[in-house]
This record gives structure tokens, sequence and C-alpha cells, in this order.
């Protein structure tokens, strides 16, 4: 059961001081994230709450991934608005509610501090609800609470400072007062630790937070609240919460799932179609409607909605009423829904990029290839190298997880999935967004040769075996069973180490560039064997033909050299190179900080299924690697 708390009203707050980069609402400041600003921490709010009081005003941008929109069920995805174009920008909630004061080191809940305010205040109407947190006593800043509870169903709350207070008490546990009031202040001694920071009750309990970050520090007082205060609401869960770091990175781990707009679906007649205003007032009819009512509307509507949009954007009528019967009459079947894992998802990717699609004879706007010889190129291993001048990238923010990484190998978790909160309510038909454009480079890698490197090389298979083995110890593995292959870590290993290499050629920084990896798990019906390398970045600086340029002949084979031969050694080894496990859960090789592992928005698996051993060698076996020959000859 649910339990929606009482309707807060919004107050607008500075758009200078207060405001986030659209990318960002995707990324590490979506739903659900906290975001420090100068003066309070704040959590960004469902997207449900983003509408401004003048509903005809929508705060998002549409953007359109005809794909992407049907495996996730949605008409669009929405990012936010420039404050020029819409004033009130996106919500957000305040969370953490507790606050102190450093000069009288008092400690309560952010609405004790308004009501202090709200007391003594000159002018009420101003600023009711204290939009900079200060001490009315001191006239101090009020900091907000350094630590939080969260439970690994994605629910969060304050700590309970109160109730720790009384039952940690010093000589024994005590009832909570009639009226606690806390302060917050370090112990007379130096300790920098845990135990030199002392919480005290005007009743007299007192205690330090020694012990407070221990898995089951709580587990005999208190239990999960069910709290998302990103949509106000409450539920059952009766989960053991753990104390962590406001700032800590597992607070907060956003799902998202990556499209690539590919041919039919990159043409310039889907693009004026997407951006046409008629076609937003049709998916605004349509959310009216479900099932089998939403498609007798459309057909009803269909003729007309055609010669409508074709007079608007002034292009063929019959390729417009295409188009419309593709986008909104279920093509949702079968084979569509089926489509659950990244990997099938980019089976119709890797066709594109291969260039073993049907050219549709359409104008490209959003995908322009250029397939490159790949006998001048003289790499081994290498089959097809094809440069990708212009791509681009839809990303949505579907959901997140906390203390636990989200399943990144299915492209479609629900909510029930496990640890996995949905970014908005069922009846919403968008989730938050943004697009990318930029350039990559295609290499696709000979099958044949992987296969026959791994037949010849049991050592290969062992060390594959010795990955798989951890997994299967993970938390990860209970809901999502999966099998790494030899081949899966070889390609991930490629794109890891090129990236790196690429950073130092071609201008862009490695946050800046992104990998996109094509290896089929041996269920489908296609082999793919390739990696794509691409700019990340959601500016202009995506496109400005740097990538591109050290694709071709006269550079990729040297940046490959390059890049093995540094592969070769790591300022860690031997302890790097003789790993049985090391990086999260013990899910890398050979493979560290210092050798391999990339931004986290640059990489796909959150920097794990990595191993140098297989593309180079290792000490002991320097003719393990798939480029080990290759290296020895040069």
């Amino acid at each position: 059961m649910i339990e929606k708390a009482p309707t807060k009203r919004s107050v607008r707050l500075n758009t200078v001081t207060h405001s986030v980069r659209a990318a960002q609402t995707v990324l590490q400041y979506g739903v659900g994230a906290m975001v420090d600003f100068a003066d309070q921490t704040l959590m960004t709010a469902a997207p449900e709450y983003w509408k401004d009081i003048d509903y005809s005003v929508d705060p998002v941008i549409h953007i359109h991934d005809e794909r992407l929109g049907k495996i996730l069920n949605v008409d669009y995805f929405g990012m936010p608005k420039d404050k020029d174009e819409y004033r009130s920008g996106i919500a957000y909630v305040r969370f953490p509610q507790w606050y102190f004061c450093p000069k009288c080191r008092r400690f309560q809940p952010l609405n004790k501090w308004i009501t202090e305010h709200r007391k003594v205040a000159r002018n009420k109407e101003k600023d009711a609800d204290m939009k900079r947190p200060k001490c009315i006593e001191c006239k101090a800043e009020l900091v907000p609470a350094r630590i939080v509870i969260a439970c690994e169903s994605g629910h969060i709350d304050d700590f309970p400072w109160i109730l720790w207070t009384h039952e940690k008490s010093f000589g024994g546990r005590r009832d909570i007062c009639g009226n606690p009031e806390i302060k917050f202040s370090t112990g007379a001694t130096s300790s920098s630790g845990l135990e030199g920071l002392v919480v005290k009750c005007n009743c007299g309990a007192m205690t330090t937070l020694e012990g407070a970050f221990n898995k089951d520090a709580l587990q005999k007082f208190y239990s999960c609240t069910g709290f998302m205060p990103w949509k106000n609401q409450r539920e059952a869960c009766h989960a053991i919460p753990q104390v962590v770091q406001r700032g800590a990175s597992k607070v907060y781990f956003p799902k998202n799932a990556s499209s690539l707009v590919i041919p039919p679906y990159s043409d310039r007649a889907n693009s004026l179609i997407e951006n046409s205003q008629e076609y937003n007032k049709c998916l605004d009819r349509i959310e009216d409607y479900d099932g089998d009512e939403k498609e007798i509307f459309i057909e009803s509507k269909l003729e007309k909605w055609t010669l409508t949009i074709a007079n608007e954007i002034q292009i063929d009528s019959q390729l417009v009423k295409n188009i419309l019967r593709r986008r909104l009459l279920s093509n949702r079947n079968e084979e569509t829904c089926d489509v659950t894992t990244n990997v099938k998802y980019r089976i119709e990717e890797y066709a594109a990029l291969t260039g073993d699609i049907p050219q549709y004879g359409m104008d490209e706007h959003d995908f322009i290839r250029e397939k490159m010889d790949s006998d001048r190129y003289s790499m081994p291993g290498i089959n097809q190298v094809v440069l990708i001048h212009k791509v681009r990238e839809v990303r949505a923010l579907i959901g997140f997880s906390r203390l636990n990484p989200p399943d990144a190998f299915n492209i479609n978790s629900s909510e029930s999935a496990f640890g996995l909160m949905s970014t908005k309510e069922s009846e919403n038909r968008w989730y938050p967004g943004y697009e990318v454009r930029g350039e990559g480079i295609f290499i696709n890698f000979s099958d044949k040769e992987i296969e026959e490197w791994i037949a010849k090389n049991i050592k290969v298979v062992n060390r594959t075996f010795k990955l798989n083995q951890n997994y299967s110890m993970t938390l990860m593995s209970k809901h999502t069973p999966r099998k790494i292959t030899p081949k899966f870590i070889f390609l991930h290993t490629m794109a890891h180490l090129l990236i790196r290499q690429l950073s130092f050629e071609c201008g862009y920084t490695t946050a800046s560039l992104r990998e996109r990896i094509y290896c089929d798990t041996g269920e489908e019906d296609i082999k793919m064997n390739g990696i794509f390398i691409y700019t990340a970045s959601g500016d202009s600086e995506g496109t400005l033909g740097g990538l591109v340029r050290q694709g071709y002949p006269d550079c990729l084979p040297q940046i490959l050299r390059k890049a093995l031969l540094g592969a070769q050694l790591c300022s860690n080894d031997p302890v790097c190179i003789e790993s049985a496990g090391q990086g999260r859960e013990a899910l890398n090789l050979a493979a560290c900080h210092s050798c391999l592992l990339l931004p986290e928005t640059s990489c796909e698996e959150f920097n794990v299924f990595l191993d140098r051993g297989l593309v180079v060698g290792t000490l002991k076996d320097q003719a393990l690697g798939f480029y080990s020959g290759w290296l020895s000859r040069k």
C-alpha cells in the first residue's frame, strides 16, 4: 500500500544558483538523486511534479526515438527546457530534512527551523519558507545532515537522530522525552572518527555515532519507513536500512536506457514529423485511450492526421501515412515485446553499423556512415572499420537503485526488478531523457579468428570461468543470471584500451567518449563482434570531427598499437596482472585505475568484466592474449 503525504506548495528558487545541465538530470542528478547547491541540498522530484501552476505549459522538450519508445511503452522522452523557455524549471524537494547550526550546534528538522523563522521574520511574505536556511538566533547558514539511511529497495530517509540518541545513550537506553531537542558537536577528545561526533538531547541522553555505519546498526530498533521523498509518498517496507554518507556514490545509481537512432528511423521525414506541432497534438489526444479503444481511435483519425501533418511539413502524404502507421499502431507485437536484453535490442543497430540493412533511399538526417577499405589498415583480427560522421543517441532515465548498481544487461527492467525504482508513475507516458549528437568509430572484429583463439587457449576459458565464478557470488547474479563469454571480455577490454588512447590523440577527454559493445551471447541468430566508440558529450563538443579523423588508415593502426603496447605494463604490476579478482565484487582480473578503468559515464558495465590478460597476455604466459603474436612480430 502506498501512502501519499500531504502535498506541499512550490517555492520558486533562484535560477542562477539552483540549476543543473539537462544531461545531468538524466545521469547523476536524476529523479531521486540529491543535488548539493551552495546553500542547501535538494532532491530532484518525480517528473509528475515538474509542471508549473499553469498546466498549459509543457516543462520538457519532446525527444522521439521510435524503437526505444516502443520497448519502454512510452510516447516520447522529455528533456528539461532551458530557464528562458520554461521559467519554473524542474522541481526539487528538500531532502535531507535535518539541518544543524555550526555556531550554536542546534540540530533539528527543517520544518522547526522554518517555524522559528516565521515567528520573528520581519517580512514573512517575502521569505516565509526560508529559501536560504539560516539559524534565526546566530544568523549562521544551516548545514544539512551528512548522513542518511537507505535500503536496497530504493527507499531513503533521514537518519533517526532522536531514536539513536536515546537508544544508544551512555549508561543504557532511555525513553524518548516529550520535547526532544538535539545538539550536534564534536567530543572533547582529539579523535576524528565517529566516536568523536556527539549527539545530545536536552533530557540528558547522549551518545556518539560510533558503530552507526555497521550494516546491522539499526537492526534491533528500527526498520525502513518506505519513504520516497522525490514523490512525497511512503509504502510498506520491512528491510533494514543502512547508514550512508549523503554524498556516497552508492546512494544513487541511475538506470539508463540508451538507443542509437538508425535507418529507417533516422531520415529527415521522421525528424520533421516528430517536431511538428500536429504530431504532438495527436499524441496528446491518444493519451485518453487504452488497448483496443486506442487502436480503433487511431485508425479512425489516421487519414485526417496524415493530411494535416503532411500539409504542415510539406512532404508526401503517403510517406507520412506509412510513418504514422508504423509509429502509432501496434507494431508492439511479439517481436518487439521479446526484446528485453541490450543484446537483442542492439541487433538492429549492429546491422546498421555494418551496412547489413536495406538502403531505404531516404535522406539520412541523423545517421551518416562511411565504410572504409579494411585492407588498408593491416590490423589482424579486424574485418571492418566504419566511420560514423553523424549519429544521434537518445538516453532515457527509466529508474534508479540504491546501495547496489542496477542491472545493466536488461534494457527494460521493470520496477519489480530487485531494488529498481521507476522514475515515473505507470500512467505517465514519458520518461526523462535527452539526446546526444556526435560522431564515432565502429570496429568489427573477426568472429572466426576470435573463436579459433578461444578454442586453442584453455587458459582463456579458465580466466573467463574465474570471472563467472565471482559474478555468481554477487547479489546481482541472483536476480539477473548472466554468462560472461571470453569474446565479451575481449571486446570490452579493447574498447577501454582504445578510448584511453584516443583521448590522447583526438582532443576529447575520456569522459567525453563512450563505448557501445556489440557481442552476441550465442542464443541469437546473428553473430556480433563489434565495438562502437563515440562522443558522449551533450553539447557542441561532440561534433567537432576529431574522433572520426582518427579512424582513417593513417591514424588508427598506430593508435591500436600504442594502446596495446601500453596495456603490456601497468604501474601496479605484478599485483594487477596476477590478480584473481579486483574491483567491484572482484569482477575484474588484470584491470585497475592505472591501466583500464574509465569514468563511469563512459562504460556500459560500471567498469567490470575487464581483463587485459586476454588481449596482451600475462607475465607468466605472454602468448595468451589475442594480440600477443602481433605485438611480438612488430
